[in-house]
């Protein structure tokens, strides 16, 4: 799907100043490995910016900080996620205190997942 320009600019300045979660997950997920698919960080996607995606399985993966969970984010993250799975996508959550505490255990959970999917 082609996003804006606006949201490729954003995406581009997101790579740049990447979350410590994200920067630890993104360390686990980049390895491209032959037969596994690739995953790309801070993908623009329509009008939003996906934390990390694998095209190849159409798959989102989203860490959620604290500002989630307060005002109107909630409702927001769930309008995001239903026009993203109405792409086609499948999106995978992952609160930021999970990735910090233990970013291997979740890295596995998603490589666990992708080599379900790509068997």
């Amino acid at each position: 799907m082609r996003a804006s320009v606006l949201t490729s600019k954003r995406a581009r300045h997101l790579r740049r100043a990447m979350t410590p979660p994200e920067a630890a997950l993104w360390v686990r997920l980049r390895g491209r490995r032959p037969s596994l698919p690739a995953f790309r960080r801070q993908h623009p996607f329509g009008p939003y910016v996906l934390d990390f995606y694998c095209a190849r399985l159409g798959l989102a993966v989203e860490i959620d900080v604290l500002i989630h969970g307060t005002c109107d984010a909630p409702a927001h993250d769930a309008r995001r996620d239903a026009w993203l799975r109405s792409q086609g996508l499948e999106i995978l959550r992952y609160p930021a205190a999970d990735v910090l505490s233990d970013a291997d255990e979740v890295a596995g959970s998603i490589w666990t997942l992708v080599m379900s999917r790509t068997r």
